[in-house]
């Protein structure tokens, strides 16, 4: 559903760019096509530019970046925006395809005691292409990766929880294990705790967050949609979330200049291992190499705890 969307309105946009070069402006076939192509890439820099402005007004003590270092993290947050969501999210099963997962009787030289697989969950009016470039690193390294459509995109966040339930029990059937690791990003990450919230421990090994607004964040309240307005800071639903706390193994990996986040504090989950990463936007963590290195050593301590906890 998001797919299509966004390839009707990117369409729309891009015919509204070359009526008005070619009609209002007289400019031949070549010039509206460039016109229209520098209209796709300001606006989104202008949005851009929006969202590091409120960012700042309401930023947490973090380290000083040199003005390098900021460039290169607002460029590298840009062209995680640009790839996402003209290029990816449009055309999710270009390249996205299905998940493989391969049953752990024909998977791997450890058919009792397997590492578990891992499902990835995605973030706010965004979708299972979010994890594009991630999944590929996780895939590279040995793990069995699920994905997930969160859908629709715009609802409360107790609607994705019983469609979460059902993914579990889908990739756990498929696999044969007997527990996943989930690995939510932004809202993903609430989905993910709301769903242990209401289903318990049992067919979870473990949780990772990667830039998840634990304690919500200023920017929902111009955020549209339910799922928005309940990730609203001190609001009743997170504040009913917060209790009980996740009691598996989980992990907090987020960015100190987080630009969707803030006070990126609220990215902090109080109780559990947090580890906050400089210099990357919100985005561009989906796309980041330091990210995916923290992401697997995660991984690999809640994997490895999960199979001395089954062979104990």
């Amino acid at each position: 559903m998001l797919a299509r969307a966004l390839r009707l309105s990117l369409l729309l946009e891009i015919a509204l760019y070359l009526a008005l070069a070619r009609f209002a402006f007289d400019a031949s076939p070549a010039t509206a096509a460039l016109a229209a192509l520098a209209g796709v890439l300001c606006l989104r820099a202008a949005l851009l530019t929006l969202i590091y402005a409120y960012a700042w007004a309401y930023h947490s003590p973090a380290s000083r970046l040199s003005p390098q270092q900021a460039l290169v993290m607002v460029a590298g947050e840009y062209g995680a925006l640009l790839f996402a969501f003209v290029l990816i999210f449009p055309f999710e099963r270009w390249w996205m395809g299905e998940d493989r997962l391969q049953p752990a009787a024909t998977d791997g030289a450890e058919p009792a005691g397997r590492r578990p697989p891992v499902l990835l969950v995605h973030g706010y009016g965004c979708s299972r292409a979010a994890w594009w470039w991630l999944r590929r690193r996780l895939v590279a390294a040995g793990w069995r990766v699920a994905t997930i459509n969160l859908e629709p995109i715009y609802t409360g966040i107790d609607d994705f929880v019983d469609p979460l339930a059902r993914r579990v029990d889908a990739v756990l059937a498929e696999t044969g294990a007997a527990r996943v690791i989930l690995v939510g990003h932004s809202m993903g990450g609430l989905v993910a705790r709301a769903y242990l919230q209401r289903h318990g421990e049992s067919r979870v090994a473990g949780l990772v967050t990667l830039g998840t607004p634990h304690q919500g964040s200023r920017l929902a309240h111009i955020g549209y949609g339910e799922n928005a307005r309940q990730m609203r800071p001190g609001g009743p639903w997170l504040q009913t979330l917060a209790s009980p706390a996740p009691v598996v193994d989980t992990v907090v990996i987020y960015s100190s200049h987080d630009n969707f986040v803030m006070p990126q504090s609220q990215l902090q989950l109080p109780g559990v291992p947090n580890q906050a990463i400089d210099g990357i936007g919100h985005l561009a963590m989906l796309f980041s190499p330091r990210v995916a290195q923290a992401l697997l050593a995660a991984l690999e301590r809640i994997g490895a705890r999960s199979l001395a906890a089954d062979s104990a």
